[in-house]
Formats: structure tokens, C-alpha cells, sequence
């Protein structure tokens, strides 16, 4: 799914369009927050719950990737020690590379293929650097907010972003010292989430704490994934928001393949290179440069 060889991907589409109905009872889940904030934790504490219970889960963990060395750590397994070792888990770190969306770029198409393999429960983990991320919203059923208390996240709140697409908000680490610092935060955030406008599903978003080392408040998040998932597939919300899903996936597809295409064409390759190279000369101007390519490129594409 994640090579970028032109013969693996049509075997992946293959395998995809094989499976049988993917997708059709699972829950998407995906998970964000700032680095440091515990996600890692919370993810092994969360899923280690719902495998005791049966189910069967996936967490597709997006790790940073470094713009210079194009490197990446790739650690999420070694944070998850007891998870890993879970039969009923599967984890599967994997680079953000060049995406801002805080995702990786074959992280719908494995989302498709741990469904059809069974997983009805999918994690997915987003890098947490920046509000770009906000793209894991559009490939997920229901999107849980970590934050923490006293880390000045309160009055981050009041601003628009992330904050209003939060189906749940939750506050980590909330034990020992900063259980009362918890509490404070969760009053803050309750009160800012009445200045946004109420989601077109009906959902009204819950703030919720929970100690990802002490494993406590772990199965009240749940019950309200479980509440937001029965409301939504009730209302017809939550089919109407897989449909739209399945659309953005279907662009996203034809924008990769577009650029593909436009990127390895040898007479593209050609024109781009010539007017780079006025570009980087300083004898042409970046935009007048791109009108003149595309108007080449339309040429030759006639």
C-alpha cells in the first residue's frame, strides 16, 4: 500500500477492490494532539481496553519526518510495548513524508485493508505539529482532542481549528498533582465549546479526563464513541459522512494520479526543467514560468 512503484500500486488497488465490502460495521477513530501531550500512552491504555473486550484493532501510527534527512523515527512501537505483543492489534508506524495533513500518504488505502482484514476498530494517530493536520478529519468517523491541563491549551481553546472539529475533548495525564488542574481545564474548555456552532450531525462535543498510566477514564471514552456512533448511524450522519469520505478519497486518488502522471510524462519532464532553469537564472518570473508550462503542456496535450 505504502510503495510508490507503479506495479505495486495497481496490485494494491487490486487487492482493494477484491476486498469484500470493507469498512461496513468498523469505526474510525482518529487521535490528536500536541507532542508530549500522551497520545502514545493513551492509544496503548485505550486499545489494551478494547482488545480485553474482544475487539479487534489497528493503530496506524503517523510518525514526523525530517525535511533534510527525510528520515524518521519510527518509535511508536517501542511505546507501545504491551500492545504490540496484543494478537487482537495490529500497529503500523509509518512516515508522514512530505504530507501536511499529518498523515501518511497511503493511510486511507490501509485504513480500507485493516478493515477488510477484519480490524473493526481503526486508530489513527496524527503527528500533532501543527493545525494542518486537520486533513485526519476527513477520513475518520469520530475525532478525539488530547490536551493537557495548565499547558496554556485553555485559552488555545478559544480560537477556531482544531477545537471545533472535536467530536470529543479529552484531558490527559489527569492524575496525582494535576488531577485538580484537570478538572479546571475541563470547566475552561466546556465553556469555550458553548462559543462554537452546533455540528450539522446534531453531535454536541463532550469534554472528558482520564489518566492514560492509571487507566482511569478509558471505558467512559468509549461509551461516549459508542453513543456518538449510535446517534450518528441512527440519524443517517454517520453514512452520509462515510459517503463524503469516499468522495474526498476518490479526488485525493485523482489528484495523485494527475500529478503522477504530469510529473514522469518525458516531454512534461522536458518543458519544466527548461523553465526551471530560466526560473532559478533569475530570466522569468515563478508565475509567469508556471502560466507558460501549462500552456505548453495543453498543447501537447491536444
Amino acid at each position: 500500500m505504502e510503495s510508490t512503484k507503479a506495479e505495486d500500486r495497481e496490485l494494491a488497488h487490486h487487492i482493494l477492490q477484491k476486498s469484500a465490502d470493507p469498512g461496513k460495521k468498523s469505526v474510525r477513530i482518529g487521535i490528536t494532539g500536541v507532542p508530549g501531550v500522551g497520545k502514545s500512552t493513551f492509544i496503548e491504555a485505550f486499545g489494551g481496553m478494547l482488545t480485553a473486550r474482544g475487539e479487534k484493532v489497528a493503530v496506524l501510527a503517523v510518525d514526523p519526518t525530517s525535511t533534510l534527512s527525510k528520515g524518521s523515527i519510527l518509535g511508536d512501537k517501542t511505546r507501545m510495548v504491551t500492545l504490540v505483543n496484543d494478537p487482537n492489534a495490529y500497529i503500523r508506524p509509518s512516515a508522514s513524508g512530505a504530507n501536511l495533513g499529518g498523515v501518511a500518504r497511503a493511510t486511507r488505502e490501509t485504513i480500507a485493508l485493516c478493515e477488510a482484514a477484519g480490524y473493526g476498530i481503526i486508530l489513527v494517530e496524527t503527528v500533532g505539529v501543527g493545525q494542518s493536520e486537520t486533513t485526519v478529519h476527513g477520513m475518520v468517523d469520530f475525532f478525539l482532542l488530547l490536551k493537557l491541563a495548565g499547558a496554556g491549551d485553555e485559552l488555545q481553546g478559544i480560537k477556531r481549528g482544531i477545537m471545533e472539529m472535536a467530536d470529543t475533548i479529552v484531558i490527559n495525564k489527569a492524575d496525582g498533582e494535576n488531577k485538580a488542574a484537570a478538572d479546571q481545564a475541563m470547566q475552561e474548555f466546556r465553556r469555550a465549546l458553548h462559543l462554537y456552532p452546533p455540528k450539522d450531525n446534531g453531535w454536541s462535543p463532550k469534554v472528558l479526563s482520564c489518566s492514560s498510566l492509571q487507566k482511569t477514564g478509558i471505558e467512559e471514552i468509549w461509551e461516549v464513541i459508542e453513543n456518538y456512533v449510535r446517534e450518528t448511524r441512527a440519524s443517517g450522519s454517520f453514512e452520509l459522512k462515510r459517503e463524503q469520505q469516499n468522495k474526498s478519497w476518490f479526488l485525493t486518488a485523482v489528484e495523485d494520479r494527475l500529478k503522477e502522471h504530469f510529473y514522469n510524462d518525458p516531454r512534461t519532464k522536458k518543458i519544466l526543467n527548461e523553465l526551471l532553469e530560466k526560473v532559478e537564472q533569475g530570466r522569468m518570473s515563478p508565475f509567469k514560468a508556471a502560466s507558460e508550462l501549462m500552456e505548453k503542456v495543453s498543447g501537447i496535450l491536444k
